[in-house]
């Protein structure tokens, strides 16, 4: 198997539609305000400083993502696994990032890039709470490009398709297959214990 070059890519996928490069804006217009006033949930990635990748979700209220104004946009962060894998990328990188934002029932993507920094300012992190809490920190990220993506990655998926739905039973639950993979036998706790937990960590 060769490995591909860019001219390769351009011979395989030819050229994008004009308006698939025009569509790219340098701000979070009324639309982006809109979908993201709609958005529960949302995938951010960054890079470390040696090149490390993480993909991480977000998810809260709809509007979480919250628009400061038309090039910035706020994502505050709450508690999860405590990995911290996207955060340390962040404060550690070069502060890069990338969002894609969703709409349960949308087959349309909300995308920013740009740059993002930290904060745990009280009086910001005041503003945001959710959920009886407040945020542990807040991303705040400055939009270079923002854009709505083509429908077809979802489309293809069937993602919100009930007849495209999986049984949850069709797989162990997360602590019966992170136990199994670290050999430590069966969980300690019924997995509707598990959830109800999660459920109070919110």
């Amino acid at each position: 198997m060769t490995d591909l070059t860019l001219d390769d890519l351009d011979r395989l996928y030819g050229q994008p539609h004009p308006t698939t490069k025009a569509k790219s804006l340098d701000h979070v217009d009324k639309y982006g305000r809109q979908f993201l006033a709609l958005s529960p949930f949302c995938v951010i990635s960054a890079a470390g400083p040696d090149g490390s990748m993480d993909v991480s979700p977000r998810g809260g209220e709809p509007g979480f993502v919250h628009v400061e104004n038309d090039r910035t946009v706020m994502l505050p962060d709450r508690p999860g696994n405590n990995r911290l894998d996207t955060l340390r990328n962040l404060v550690a990188g070069s502060g890069r990032i990338g969002m894609m934002c969703m709409i349960p029932g949308f087959d349309d993507i909300y995308r920013i890039n740009g740059t993002a920094s930290l904060s745990d300012d009280p009086a910001l992190l005041d503003r945001f709470v959710e959920f009886g809490r407040k945020p542990r920190s807040m991303v705040r990220i400055a939009v270079e490009e923002a854009f709505l993506h083509c429908p077809k990655a979802i489309m293809r998926a069937r993602l919100w398709e009930q007849e495209a739905q999986v049984e949850r039973s069709t797989m162990p639950s997360l602590s019966e297959m992170v136990m199994d993979q670290l050999n430590m036998g069966k969980p300690q706790f019924e997995e509707a214990a598990v959830i109800e937990s999660y459920k109070q960590q919110l």
